[in-house]
């Protein structure tokens, strides 16, 4: 399942919408699920995974792959997805019986974390790195403003979804425990 959710992360940054400098992409559906069915520790693995694979050099990333894509203005979105992932099972995990109202504060909780980390990363990839001057106010519209409405429904959107494929994976864990308890006897 990490590997898949790895995967899927990359086949939605390829589904995407070119805006100036941050391009609108579908991965941030990938991370509220993974957070959301896989859990704290296996979400951030699946993001790190895909971060991993992209920093060797497959071309997984919205703008490519290699070591040097850290330097990347939008690298910062990515870190925010492994941190993302991570708060949104932390959150779940400790619910019994998660509802639609807990997968849509989790989502808009790890949303936050991922434009927390993302916008100033942007500003400094930006100001220090790639030597473009740009103010806060135009890393603001850039980073945030075009695509936080988006970025909010499809928190929302996740959040139905996970809700809805949550007992799927429940009762797949459940099995599995049974067969390895029943294996060990």
């Amino acid at each position: 399942m990490i590997a898949m959710f790895a995967a899927l992360t990359a086949i939605g940054a390829f589904i995407k919408i070119p805006l100036p400098v941050v391009p609108f992409t579908l991965q941030i559906i990938f991370v509220f699920l993974a957070g959301s069915l896989l859990g704290s520790r296996n979400g951030l693995q699946s993001q790190l995974v895909y971060i991993g694979v992209g920093l060797v050099g497959l071309p997984v990333f919205t703008q490519g792959g290699g070591i040097t894509y850290v330097l990347q203005p939008t690298f910062g979105f990515l870190i925010g997805f492994a941190l993302a992932a991570l708060v949104i099972g932390l959150m779940i995990e400790r619910v019994d019986k998660p509802t639609k109202k807990h997968f849509i504060g989790a989502n808009i909780v790890g949303l936050m974390i991922i434009y927390g980390v993302a916008v100033p990363y942007l500003y400094v990839s930006l100001n220090f790195w790639l030597h473009v001057k740009t103010s806060w106010s135009h890393i603001f519209v850039v980073g945030f403003l075009n695509s936080i409405v988006a970025d909010f429904c499809l928190a929302i959107a996740s959040a139905f979804l996970a809700e809805r494929l949550y007992k799927v994976f429940n009762s797949a864990k459940s099995l599995k425990i049974v067969k390895v308890e029943r294996e060990n006897v």
